[in-house]
């Protein structure tokens, strides 16, 4: 599709007749089929995750955050209370809660919050063992998304990691975000500079994944032993050529 041109014969974007700046994201639960999201408590969350977060044999999974690995549950603690005291300003961290167990099993983020321009990333992911390649890991995304999308009107939704971040790489792949590319030496943690990768899904886009997430999330996408039928990036694929 060309660009529309102004008077000048500049190529201009498309209008946006209407808009205003979106919602701040609420302070509330998200409930899900297998998990819910819970603004990030001390109290109620912090003894559960470091234990869940415990369960790794080593401290690899926060070799790319700029927090962690945390030596004992009082420092973990701490963190969460530091956390917990800008619940409603940025980065707002939830706690995921297995539905099945009613424990904290890990934690994301929306931060860089952007009401103006109705941008908003997911960040500070951290999934511990009992969480990672579960339905309730793929559901707290898809939790997070509807509220950005469906309940708050944002346009732009965001991921960023370490380039170097493989594992984060291909995570936002698989959930649709598309990659945009490499901010070079963007910023500086832990003593070392940081090339950003870039991911994005805007609100064009996000009908087609809400499907292939709802297909995927439906009970009956399992097998008897909990295999999936039908891979999430497959039917991402299928509804976007469907909508293509």
């Amino acid at each position: 599709m060309q660009p529309r041109v102004n008077a000048f014969q500049q190529p201009i974007g498309h209008d946006l007749p209407g808009w205003t700046p979106r919602p701040r994201p609420p302070v509330t639960p998200i409930e899900g089929r297998y998990c819910r999201l819970e603004p990030l408590s001390a109290e109620r969350h912090a003894a559960d995750l470091f234990h869940a977060f415990s369960q790794a044999p080593d401290g690899r999974d926060w070799t790319y955050m700029s927090v962690g690995p945390f030596a004992d549950a009082a420092a973990y603690r701490q963190f969460a209370e530091q956390s917990q005291a800008h619940a409603a300003s940025d980065p707002m961290h939830h706690a995921v809660i297995d539905l099945a167990t009613g424990r904290a099993v890990g934690s994301l983020s929306l931060m860089r919050i952007d009401p103006a321009n109705g941008v908003i990333e997911v960040g500070f992911v951290a999934f511990s063992p009992l969480l990672k390649r579960t339905r309730i890991a793929t559901e707290a995304q898809y939790l997070l998304m509807r509220r950005v999308f469906d309940e708050l009107g944002y346009r732009r939704y965001e991921w960023k990691c370490d380039s170097l971040n493989a594992p984060s790489r291909t995570a936002a792949a698989r959930l649709g975000f598309q990659f945009e590319g490499i901010f070079r030496q963007a910023t500086v943690y832990k003593g070392r500079s940081r090339d950003t990768a870039w991911f994005s899904i805007i609100d064009s886009e996000w009908p087609a994944l809400r499907t292939a997430y709802e297909h995927w999330l439906n009970p009956a996408n399992f097998d008897a032993e909990g295999g999936q039928r039908q891979g999430l990036a497959d039917l991402i694929a299928q509804e976007k050529a469907a909508c293509a």
